[in-house]
């Protein structure tokens, strides 16, 4: 087994990689094997394993202490070099940092939380071509809400201050029916008396 560190790594089905090894020494071009399902390209400066197999070197392994995260007993992660990870934690927490963007693409997606659940962001866009449905008995909002399209309401609608439209609030337009008048058409003329019965 021969330790070295990483020249270059060159992109193929089967990754190769260069090392120089023993001071002045160098394996070149030689195969890297990995894991079926998990693929790396390692930096150069990284370090590699490599075994003979008659006189044929293989290198089986590579790591780089460099930009190695710290783990508690037990934990696994998947790091890089720009401070990207997913961290499986001992407290059954799965942290995933990425320095610019998360995407996640597939064809259905499905998310339990027994407890809660919670977006954290200056601004979110939720874009579905058809309609969002939210199953729930009460929907709160803290702020204000704008709707661009005709707004339907299946049961009743309460405001604690006041409703609107463009020709005012509904509490305006209940004083002008209160104190409302109108000239009378039937016998006599004259003003007749603001509504018996108030809105």
């Amino acid at each position: 087994m021969i330790r070295g560190i990483v020249k270059s790594v060159m992109q193929g089905v089967i990754q190769r990689v260069s090392a120089s090894v023993w001071g002045d020494g160098a394996i070149d071009n030689r195969e890297l094997f990995q894991h079926y399902g998990f693929t790396s390209r390692p930096l150069a400066g990284s370090e590699v394993i490599f075994i003979r197999q008659g006189n044929h070197f293989i290198a089986i392994a590579s790591d780089d202490r460099r930009y190695r995260i710290g783990l508690e007993e037990g934990e696994l992660a998947i790091y890089d070099d720009q401070g990207q990870k997913v961290h499986l934690k001992r407290e059954g927490i799965i942290e995933v940092v990425a320095t610019e963007k998360l995407i996640a693409s597939c064809k259905e997606a499905e998310i339990f939380a027994s407890t809660s659940a919670t977006i954290t962001t200056p601004q979110l866009t939720v874009v579905a071509s058809t309609k969002v449905t939210m199953d729930t008995p009460l929907l709160e909002l803290t702020g204000d809400l704008t709707v661009a399209g005709a707004a339907q309401v299946a049961g009743a609608l309460s405001s604690a201050t006041s409703v609107a439209d463009p020709n005012g609030t509904m509490q305006e337009m209940r004083g002008v029916f209160n104190e409302h008048d109108h000239v009378e058409h039937g016998t006599g003329g004259g003003m007749t008396d603001p509504p018996n019965q108030e809105m």
